[in-house]
């Protein structure tokens, strides 16, 4: 057992090493091609997080699942479906602010657990499982309403736009204006749940038996864990992070309408695959989720920065990267098949 620990754990410090030193070098190399233009200023690395705060919870999310052998293609879906539902509460049904995300959580909590029952006690494939999850709540989202509706709630408003402002890295602009850099609320909420998702994972009973269920199922019956409740819990807890992320989604858009967030759990999948997730299971960290993230939210920047491309490029360069790690995975697997023979 503890032989297995320590080939995942340098397995996925590998695999967690070359994200983060893909992310800094391709950060680095825009801050020399693009030094004209302020790509090294404080405030376009802070505006990584903010552009990506929702897509880093529901990555973490995406994580948890994922290191269990599991998928889950709905999260896309459920994240315009919380912003239709805060829209419609907030615009159209008179509910509160903190009523409204109260009840958006409360929804993520019941989603997954009704996709995790499935998946775990019905022993139905999570892609299956999770697709008709995708296609139910697109549904419910147009349900809701057909139309765009915009949020003018005060409370919720003010959320939005309140500033947190860094009292390091100002420059004065060329106008002779200081400018400080800031960061939103949902930035903090974001990397709070991160940072607990990661302690949840590491040093908890449950964060171990998720990995030990994604390593080998088999072996963890035979330890004697209960392996339906753990995926169980995975997958609420993945419905609560969803969640969490559509409130933070809709923080940035302040409306819902039906087609929002389409492709969104794509890029989650995405982003923890490069983070270092096996899609087999039983590896991945959500600090490598985070700079997956981060690499998108970095081509991205390039593309706005070069100002010429198409924004179409980012999915290109994201599907060649996820080629790269997609091969690196099966190299790292097929090595560890020939050193247990």
């Amino acid at each position: 057992m503890k032989l297995r620990r320590k080939k995942a754990f340098n397995e996925t410090t590998f695999l967690l090493t070359i994200t983060i030193t893909l992310f800094f070098a391709m950060y680095i190399a825009g801050m020399i091609v693009f030094k004209n233009n302020g790509f090294a200023r404080l405030q376009v690395f802070l505006n990584l997080f903010i552009s990506n705060a929702s897509l880093i919870v529901i990555a973490a999310g995406m994580t948890v699942v994922m290191i269990t052998g599991g998928i889950d293609i709905s999260v896309g879906s459920f994240v315009a479906m919380s912003c239709m539902m805060l829209a419609h509460m907030m615009e159209r049904s008179g509910y509160g602010a903190i009523h409204s995300v109260l009840i958006v959580l409360l929804t993520g909590i019941v989603f997954g657990f009704v996709q995790g029952y499935l998946v775990s006690y019905l022993k139905i494939q999570p892609f299956i499982v999770t697709l008709a999850g995708m296609f139910f709540a697109r549904g419910m989202t147009a349900i809701i309403s057909q139309d765009m509706i915009s949020i003018k709630n005060p409370m919720f408003l003010s959320w939005a736009t309140h500033k947190i402002y860094l009292p390091f890295g100002g420059y004065t602009n060329r106008k002779g204006v200081l400018v400080i850099p800031y960061i939103y609320p949902t930035v903090i909420i974001a990397l709070i749940a991160l940072v607990v998702i990661w302690a949840l994972l590491r040093y908890t009973k449950f964060g171990r038996r998720i990995y030990a269920i994604g390593g080998s199922e088999t072996s963890a019956l035979l330890m004697g864990l209960n392996v339906r409740r753990t995926r169980l819990f995975a997958y609420i807890l993945d419905g609560f992070l969803c969640a969490i992320g559509g409130i933070l989604f809709c923080l940035n858009t302040c409306s819902g309408f039906v087609e929002q967030a389409k492709g969104l759990e794509m890029e989650a999948i995405a982003g923890a695959v490069i983070g270092g997730t096996l899609l087999t299971g039983g590896v991945g960290n959500v600090f490598g989720s985070l700079f997956g993230v981060l690499i998108k939210g970095t081509i991205e920047t390039f593309i706005t920065f070069q100002g010429t491309l198409s924004s179409w490029w980012t999915r290109i360069t994201i599907a060649a990267l996820l080629a790269f790690f997609i091969i690196l995975q099966s190299l790292l697997a097929s090595s560890k098949l020939k050193k247990r023979r």
